[in-house]
């Protein structure tokens, strides 16, 4: 497999919130030769952590409904999906991800266990989400949260019966990719005794 790249010029074109890396870089063919000179671009947000949770006792799929700009246009704006949130300087995968589940719904997870850690869009961002699932129990969250006043979000959290999850996904009102991952893992993995 080709391994070489050879980056001639690289900046920082973009460093808010959101960054962008303009480089101009040649690399290896899968013939041995380098490539002409091209231009790209990298959007680096960080890396991410995502759950899918499932409620044993209940049976349940926990999921969070938000509203979530860059989906507005295309719709539908408010986006069902797992929980998700950035890692914060200092965080493992395993510490974030925890964080996430309690900040979002309220549930302290019994146990997670890693799915997979998967790039987004790698044609265009440098971002990874490492996926897990994660097991809650009890009567309802320890907590009332529905996400940090501090970023302004405004959760509502949905639950569900694991079969009418599945539903969902089949009939294609799943638009969230990380969402769709992680169901798709469940019903292969739980499904039969969910």
């Amino acid at each position: 497999m080709p391994s070489r790249v050879d980056i001639k010029e690289k900046r920082r074109v973009l460093d808010d919130f959101f960054k962008v890396e303009e480089a101009h870089l040649s690399f290896e063919r899968f013939d041995g030769t380098m490539s002409p000179l091209v231009r790209r671009l990298n959007f680096e947000r960080g890396d991410s952590v995502a759950a899918m949770l499932h409620h044993t006792g209940r049976g349940t799929a926990l999921l969070v409904n938000q509203f979530k700009y860059p989906s507005y246009e295309k719709g539908p704006g408010w986006i069902t999906e797992v929980v998700a949130g950035m890692i914060d300087k200092g965080e493992t995968p395993e510490e974030a991800i925890k964080r996430e589940i309690h900040e979002e719904t309220g549930y302290k997870a019994d146990r997670v266990e890693h799915i997979s850690t998967f790039y987004l869009s790698p044609g265009g961002s440098s971002e990874r989400i490492m996926l897990y699932y994660a097991a809650v129990s009890g009567a309802g969250p320890s907590d009332e949260c529905a996400g940090l006043a501090s970023e302004n979000e405004d959760i509502k959290l949905i639950e569900i019966p694991v079969a009418d999850a599945f539903g969902q996904l089949r009939r294609g009102e799943i638009a969230d990719a990380k969402t769709i991952i992680a169901l798709m893992w469940l019903e292969a993995r739980h499904g039969a005794r969910s």
